[in-house]
């Protein structure tokens, strides 16, 4: 089986890897696409103990199995079931494992891996291989992020900070619930004009930072987004942060300290909002369709990461055949 090794620096080596063997309550799936994402930059930066890529589409290959040659996606976080949070429906911050596919156990920048069945969520006939991985974090992520923050904020301004694929799924589903206008700041042209193709107002971290918007969607993990998310944010207004790092170097300034907002940190999804997350990309299809700007085979995997870091390509996926 050939899988993508990262290797650090930026190096990307595609190798011949055991074929995976499932354990109890284990299915092998055989990867049809696994969409790239920005926290993927860490660990092709860095390196990587394991296969990495969690944006996964595919289907049960497992001949004698009930759901052999079923379509589904993969539900990165492996979830015991049986913990108070997952039992509150809340799989995603399960007290028992917190290991991911496609970080700590192998995924899907391979030809097949071995997951949970409890894992794998079926993918209607009406869904494309090339969209179901944007049910994952551009929608699915987003989403669950957005339902929180509508707990405090239900509509208004909105801002959001970088439009990557994280940014550029806040844009559409805010929109679609009501929010706007929706200003958008993100340094690299080619994003910034998908942007404001779908609506949201290309503006400055400068400009963002003298607004006083309802919510602000932070969607980059850098420190200068963050410090913009803090200045822009409207009294009583909700900053979403979605954007991932290691560590936070924050000023504390006046603006900041006078006024009261509320800071809402989101992490995936629970499983049970699926269906939504299905009503949400079947409502704007047509959207979500043009995020898929290219893509590679595994022998391509490395120029694609290339194009994807200097923000030249939105949503790119790897098909491994």
């Amino acid at each position: 089986m050939r899988a993508a090794q990262f290797t650090g620096d930026e190096r990307i080596e595609i190798v011949e890897a055991p074929e995976p063997q499932p354990g109890p309550g284990e299915v092998r799936v055989r990867v049809a696409a696994c969409a790239l994402c920005g926290s993927d930059l860490r660990p092709w930066r860095r390196g990587w103990p394991v296969t990495s890529g969690h944006e996964i589409a595919g289907e049960i290959d497992d001949p004698g199995h009930p759901r052999h040659g079923e379509r589904v996606v993969v539900y990165i976080p492996v979830f015991c079931g049986r913990c108070e949070e997952c039992t509150a429906g809340r799989t995603h911050v399960c007290r028992e494992s917190r290991d991911l596919v496609g970080w700590q156990r192998p995924g899907g920048y391979a030809e097949r891996l071995a997951v949970p069945e409890r894992c794998l969520l079926q993918v209607p006939d009406d869904v494309p291989d090339r969209l179901a991985p944007l049910l994952l974090d551009t929608i699915g992520t987003t989403a669950h992020g957005i339902r929180l923050a509508r707990r405090i904020i239900e509509g208004g301004p909105a801002l959001v900070l970088g439009a990557g694929p994280i940014g550029l799924g806040a844009i559409i589903v805010l929109a679609r619930i009501g929010f706007g206008p929706i200003h958008v700041v993100d340094p690299a042209s080619y994003r910034a004009a998908f942007a404001a193709s779908l609506g949201a107002i290309e503006t400055s971290p400068e400009k963002a930072a003298m607004g006083r918007f309802r919510l602000v969607v932070e969607a980059t993990g850098k420190d200068a987004a963050r410090q913009t998310a803090l200045e822009a944010v409207g009294p009583e207004g909700a900053i979403l942060q979605l954007g991932e790092s290691d560590a936070w170097a924050i000023a504390e300034t006046r603006s900041i300290r006078l006024k009261d907002f509320f800071l809402v940190r989101s992490f995936y999804f629970p499983i049970g909002s699926y269906a939504a997350n299905l009503d949400l990309l079947r409502a704007d299809r047509a959207k979500y369709e043009r995020l898929i700007d290219a893509t590679a085979d595994l022998d391509g995997l490395s120029e694609l990461f290339q194009s994807f870091a200097q923000g030249k390509k939105l949503k790119p996926l790897m098909l491994p055949i």
